[in-house]
C-alpha cells in the first residue's frame, strides 16, 4: 500500500503541529496533495480508470475546499502552506 501509518505520521509531522495533528487544515491538504499526486502518476499509466479519475476529482474538490476555509480564516497560513507545497496559486 503506498500510504502506510508511517507515511501518514511523517506528512503530519512535517506540516502539522506534530505527529498526531490529523485535524489541521495545513496536514490534511498536505496528505491531499500526496495522494493526488499518487493518483496523478496512476492515471497517467492508466488512461480508462474512471473509478480512480472520479476519486481523483473529489480529492481535488476536498483540498481545494481546505484551501479556501484557510484562505477566508488566516491568509499568512495560506500563503506559507501554498509556498511549502508548491501549489498554483
Amino acid at each position: 500500500m503506498y500510504l502506510d501509518a508511517a507515511k501518514k505520521q511523517e506528512i503530519f509531522g512535517k506540516y502539522g503541529k506534530s505527529n498526531t495533528d490529523t485535524g489541521s487544515a495545513e496536514s490534511q491538504i498536505a496528505l491531499f496533495s500526496y495522494r493526488i499526486s499518487r493518483l496523478t502518476e496512476h492515471m497517467k499509466l492508466n488512461r480508462k480508470d474512471y473509478s480512480t479519475e472520479r476519486a481523483l476529482t473529489g480529492l481535488v474538490g476536498k483540498r481545494r475546499a481546505l484551501l479556501d476555509y484557510l484562505k477566508d480564516r488566516d491568509i499568512e497560513r495560506y500563503r506559507a502552506i501554498i509556498k511549502e507545497l508548491g501549489l498554483r496559486k
